[in-house]
């Protein structure tokens, strides 16, 4: 896996053979592997201390659940990455981690290489979901969102090429896909993001994705 080696993570979850099966798996994959945590209080401790670039969380764990925890280690290290791994697929443990600030989210019948795939995208800022809970999750914004009218003089104006870029980030594309998209470099993909995220004063992607879906960005074509 490319750049795994340079990716630090540390796997959350209350069952200890599924812990240590997803460690194992990252490790062979040449993630490292910093800390594991069986509990919510040893995920805040050890998340705290081992300061992993990514976190992959079970949501169903002995308190604090894995929403708190996943806000909790984002108070502390804004630049973490939460990418839940949950048995459950509902709609409000969706939401309540997306909420919470994760940045991916995978129910637990996903495949070795998904969540291999997930925890390297995850830890670029891309929001990674299993097929059909990211439907969910931009629907679930849209309906929740009190966000003023995209022609409120107050929003922020972006340029066509900032909006093309942005429309594309909410419908979940990596920075790699939209540069292919658009015929543009990787790196001018990130400058039109970083762009974006200082004229609209957002702080990463997450938030960015989130203001695409409230402007309905995501619905267009």
């Amino acid at each position: 896996m490319n750049n795994a080696a340079t990716i630090s993570v540390m796997v959350v979850d209350d069952h200890p053979m599924w812990r240590e099966g997803v460690a194992r798996d990252l490790g062979e994959a040449g993630f490292e592997v910093v800390a594991t945590a069986g509990t919510g209080e040893e995920a805040i401790a050890r998340g705290k201390a081992t300061q992993p670039q990514v976190a992959v969380v079970d949501l169903q764990i002995p308190e604090p659940n894995g929403v708190e925890v996943t806000r909790t280690l984002l108070a502390a290290d804004p630049s973490m990455r939460v990418l839940v791994l949950s048995a459950s697929g509902e709609n409000r443990d969706v939401l309540d981690a997306c909420k919470a600030g994760a940045t991916g989210y995978l129910v637990k019948s996903a495949s070795r290489e998904d969540l291999i795939d997930a925890v390297t995208r995850v830890s670029q800022g891309d929001a990674v979901f299993t097929p059909g809970l990211a439907g969910l999750v931009l629907g679930e914004y849209r309906r929740l969102s009190d966000a003023p009218p995209a022609d409120d003089p107050d929003v922020p104006r972006l340029t066509d090429r900032e909006t093309e870029v942005l429309r594309l980030v909410a419908k979940g594309m990596s920075y790699k896909q939209i540069a292919e998209r658009l015929f543009l470099s990787h790196r001018t993909v990130q400058n039109h993001v970083q762009n974006t995220l200082r004229k609209l004063q957002l702080h990463n992607r997450v938030e960015l994705v989130r203001y695409a879906i409230e402007q309905g960005l995501d619905d267009e074509d």
